[in-house]
């Protein structure tokens, strides 16, 4: 009867511990498997998380590129007309400047446009605009040449709009032709700008 229960017992305990074996052993495999997964799921996300930064990062680097490029083109345009304004100053505005500041040739100037207005010596009534710097330079010659030429067909006026050169017109058409030192140096500008950029950039 002993060796029965002693025999029963070992069966028990033998059973019990190979189930607890296969249990543990399932537990493992189980937490191996799912170590694997996580494992997996880890380096997929860590995959993702590398790509998403080179793509941001590449996106980053073209936009720096671009911006780099676009602020070089502009500083570069932006020394060019820098370049060009200083040439066309010592070429064109310093010349004009000196040339309408010059009473002699003003003087010239006026009787020769004006008398354009009146090529037949017909009476023609004319409104004239002149500095206000030159008021007293001009005085002489307006009351003797001028208003011998036109006598009362002539109004004179001055302004400070006006730094050098003149305005023009037929009294009363409301249209002046501008012979001011901005005047002449818009259009000689524009006329010599394309020969300045060749001549400077080769364009």
């Amino acid at each position: 009867m002993q060796d029965k229960l002693q025999q029963l017992t070992e069966k028990l305990y033998n059973e019990g511990l190979e189930k607890g074996k296969q249990e543990a052993q399932k537990m493992l495999e189980d937490a191996k498997t799912e170590s694997e997964r996580i494992i997996a799921e880890a380096k997929q996300k860590s995959s993702e998380m590398i790509a998403a930064a080179e793509k941001e990062a590449l996106q980053l680097r073209e936009k720096a590129e671009g911006d780099i490029q676009t602020a070089s083109r502009q500083a570069l345009s932006q020394i060019k007309q820098d370049i060009e304004q200083a040439v066309r100053m010592k070429a064109v505005e310093a010349p004009v400047k000196e040339a309408l500041s010059a009473k002699e040739f003003m003087q010239s100037v006026i009787k020769t446009v004006a008398g354009a207005f009146n090529p037949d010596k017909d009476a023609v009534s004319l409104d004239l605009i002149l500095p206000q710097a030159m008021k007293e330079d001009m005085n002489s010659f307006i009351e003797g040449e001028l208003a011998s030429a036109f006598g009362k067909g002539l109004d004179v006026s001055f302004t400070k709009d006006i730094s050098n050169g003149f305005k023009i017109s037929r009294k009363g058409s409301g249209y002046f032709i501008d012979f001011s030192e901005d005047s002449f140096n818009r259009i000689i500008s524009e006329y010599i700008r394309p020969k300045t950029r060749k001549l400077i950039f080769g364009e």
